[in-house]
């Protein structure tokens, strides 16, 4: 198939693109949202073929693959005419949990009969209202890293973009008392100047961006994975970690009660609780690494490409049919 999606979350589009199929992946000149082009920091495969606006077009297309509630018209332009889920088959992805008014918030999706929506996570197909529309859920898959983990450095490692502005949706206001109980290393975008803006000593909070590749390496090295999210789906950057073979430390909201089984790390919404548990990772070094491996075994097999890739394609077969 020749399948039409948007470059828009390059983590989730890593694990999507190893199937069997051609994707199309819009580019502009200015490299826009709308049109990133192949990802710079993640190993995309030759199957993954950048096409401009112009030469869609004429490209054939077999379906497409909606992430944004805009992108139906983009489409639809971008396709001389034809409109996704009339005369292109199309499923739309929803990767976020709702926000608003939740829990009733209605989906840009609802009562559609031309077109699958797919959640990424169970709690997010219950909290979202889609009406009459069809919804399926796929679980996330990892392309495995590998079990990397040494565990090595007395400190947590958070991945999260955008700390400040995000602030209590990712538990950014929970960093301060959560630092005294672990020196904190914290991952992702646009993270300068977190420790001064949070008032934590820069010892206690130092902050990174990094390349996929090199953030693996990272994460593994310190000794337990920090997940203090209140609000948000499940961050594929737990899993990964979990697949590293790292023990974590979690927030237990959303999906994440799912997603981490008991002997993987410490679940729960008492930030209190979470920083016991970071403190004997810290006193107990084969504890977490204990931990850990349990972690990567239950991350294996919940949340395994193989099995991410084949409900992929019964999902897009169903729609095509």
């Amino acid at each position: 198939m020749n399948i039409l999606l948007w470059h828009v979350h390059g983590s989730w589009t890593t694990a999507f693109v190893q199937g069997p199929h051609t994707y199309l992946v819009p580019v502009t000149p200015g490299r826009d949202p709308d049109g990133l082009g192949r990802a710079r920091t993640f190993a995309w495969p030759d199957s993954v073929r950048e096409v401009t606006p112009e030469e869609l077009r004429d490209t054939p297309v077999d379906l497409v693959l909606l992430q944004r509630p805009h992108e139906v018209e983009l489409a639809e332009r971008w396709l001389g005419g034809r409109r996704p889920g009339r005369d292109v088959p199309a499923v739309y992805l929803e990767h976020n949990a709702p926000d608003g008014d939740v829990p009733d918030t209605r989906h840009p999706c609802a009562d559609r009969a031309d077109l699958t929506l797919v959640h990424v996570t169970h709690f997010n197909r219950l909290f979202w209202d889609s009406g009459s529309t069809r919804t399926e859920v796929i679980e996330h898959g990892i392309v495995d890293p590998g079990h990397l983990y040494t565990g090595r450095l007395d400190r947590a490692a958070v991945v999260v973009n955008e700390p400040v502005r995000r602030g209590r949706h990712v538990g950014t206001d929970l960093l301060p008392a959560l630092s005294e109980a672990a020196p904190l290393d914290v991952f992702g975008m646009r993270t300068e100047g977190l420790a001064a803006h949070l008032g934590i000593a820069r010892d206690r909070c130092r902050t990174a961006d990094l390349p996929q590749a090199e953030l693996h390496a990272a994460l593994a090295e310190r000794r337990f994975y920090l997940h203090p999210v209140r609000w948000t789906s499940l961050g594929l950057s737990l899993l990964e970690a979990m697949h590293l073979g790292m023990p974590v430390v979690c927030l237990a909201t959303t999906e994440a009660v799912e997603a981490v089984p008991p002997g993987a790390g410490t679940l729960s919404t008492r930030p209190d609780v979470l920083a016991r548990a970071a403190r004997h990772y810290l006193r107990e070094p084969e504890a977490a690494a204990e931990d850990g491996a349990r972690a990567r075994q239950a991350a294996l097999e919940r949340y395994g490409l193989k099995r991410f890739l084949h409900d992929w394609e019964r999902v897009m077969t169903e729609a095509r049919s």
